[in-house]
């Protein structure tokens, strides 16, 4: 049978408190209940040892007073001093009767008792007509006998006292005790029950915190799932909701992305296709002016095909689509074909190209590592100003190839750093070029080079003044003969 349990999170937060307070609670009313009785009994005891202290006190000076009184009486033989006897024996009786209750306590009533009874006897026998003086002798020894009695009372009664105040001291360690054992038992308790609460509410909460972070991440494509308490179940069926949607905007943008590239490549071949007529003279010579025209439009139109290459390299590793083919071949040649279709670009801008590239034979793609080179190219093109500087480095590691640009530049803001490899995302800084890029030169290198498990990091080495670039490709075995050439 499945236990019941809190189906929603306040209701799990209420019995989480009701069952860590509830034993606590308890403890402290038992502690109170506990202290209220010892501090009860406390005050009896106190009550109790100054009401004896101040009645053996009493007792004491009435039989002195009647001592002394039965002295005179003996002396001097006068009714006045009988008299007074007799007010004392009174005043003693009374005495011990208000004594009786804690005589009772102390199981001294005997012992008052006798006290009574002698103090009686020598009063009558002082009032007797006939007594001799031997008579009068033995009844004033007598209260030889009850000064003895008194102060055995007196002791009595500071037994008793002493007893009670033993079993309260004893009462307070048993309490001590007690309150220690349930300090020791509830702590890990409640700590346990506190940790069990806490799973049960963290779980969930760290599932809608990884499902937000997949979302943010655009992750679309894991299902959401939280379980826990039905309204953050409620909150997961939300987020799966988000989710759905917004993998079908993700794809509708794709999907636009596809057929926009594709309507555009085909115009764009047209007008290069025309563009290499004129200047293959085919249609016949061009004067000066008009040769420069149709340059800057044939180097236009690469820059078109390089955007809308790269829109649809994204799409395509966006919905998945997009396959490894590798092969081996020279980094130095694909380099330096990269180069020579960027030396128009390079040259209008009067910007130089150093080139510092081992003659290495990699295992990639490579289309995807052309491409990579000739986004990277691109970008330092675009922000490197007129006269200035570009290096392209290449060499082998143990572990693989590493490529690094480096430009003259403005570089790149800190702050811009960590979403420069974002798509779409297109930093503060000016561009040179008549063709704006789209944001998304960056995003297409990263996703080729992890498609390859390599890495794209922007290095802060401080020997370039602008941006520093190094792309590192994993190789089992690296090839190389140590070139290097400038352009």
């Amino acid at each position: 049978m499945r236990l019941p349990r809190p189906r929603s999170l306040n209701n799990l937060i209420l019995v989480g408190f009701g069952l860590v307070g509830l034993p606590l609670l308890v403890a402290v009313i038992w502690a109170l209940i506990n202290l209220d009785r010892l501090a009860a009994q406390s005050e009896r005891l106190i009550s109790t040892g100054v009401q004896a202290a101040e009645n053996n006190r009493l007792l004491q000076e009435h039989l002195t007073r009647l001592e002394r009184v039965s002295r005179q009486f003996q002396v001097l033989g006068n009714a006045d001093s009988l008299e007074l006897a007799k007010e004392d024996l009174i005043t003693i009786d009374a005495h011990l009767k208000s004594m009786s209750p804690l005589t009772e306590l102390a199981n001294a009533t005997a012992l008052a008792a006798s006290i009574g009874a002698g103090a009686r006897r020598i009063v009558y026998t002082l009032e007797q007509d006939n007594i001799d003086e031997d008579d009068k002798v033995r009844a004033i020894a007598e209260f030889a006998l009850l000064r003895e009695r008194t102060v055995q009372l007196t002791s009595t009664l500071s037994l008793y006292v002493d007893t009670e105040l033993r079993s309260l001291q004893e009462s307070t360690r048993r309490a001590q005790r007690v309150s220690a054992w349930q300090v020791a038992a509830l702590v890990p308790g409640t700590i346990l029950l506190v940790i069990f609460f806490i799973v049960l509410v963290a779980r969930p909460i760290r599932q809608i915190d990884e499902a937000i972070h997949q979302l943010g991440q655009s992750g679309f494509s894991k299902p959401i799932t939280v379980k826990g308490p039905t309204d953050l179940e409620r909150l997961g069926r939300q987020l799966e909701w988000l989710r759905m949607r917004l993998l079908e905007l993700a794809q509708e943008k794709n999907k636009f992305l596809r057929h926009m590239s594709h309507e555009l490549k085909t115009p764009l071949a047209n007008i290069r296709e025309g563009t290499e007529l004129l200047l293959d003279g085919t249609l016949g010579n061009l004067d000066k002016p008009q040769r420069e025209v149709t340059d800057i439009l044939r180097m236009n139109g690469l820059k078109l095909q390089q955007l809308i290459e790269n829109l649809l390299s994204f799409s395509a590793w966006q919905t998945k689509t997009e396959v490894l083919t590798l092969s081996d071949f020279p980094v130095r040649e694909l380099v330096v074909s990269v180069a020579k279709a960027q030396r128009l670009t390079l040259k209008a801008a009067h910007i130089q190209l150093k080139l510092e590239v081992d003659n290495i034979i990699v295992n990639a793609d490579r289309e995807k590592i052309r491409t990579v080179l000739d986004n990277l190219l691109s970008n330092a093109i675009k922000f490197t100003p007129r006269g200035g500087l570009i290096t392209i480095r290449a060499y082998g590691t143990r572990t693989g190839v590493v490529l690094e640009f480096g430009d003259t530049g403005p570089g790149i803001p800190r702050e811009e750093s960590p979403r420069i490899f974002e798509a779409f995302f297109q930093g503060t800084t000016e561009q040179g070029g008549q063709v704006a890029g789209t944001g998304i030169g960056l995003s297409v290198v990263m996703e080729c080079i992890q498609a390859h498990d390599g890495s794209v990091e922007l290095v802060d080495s401080g020997e370039f003044s602008g941006a520093h670039f190094r792309v590192t490709i994993p190789q089992r075995n690296v090839q190389q003969h140590k070139l290097a050439a400038n352009a």
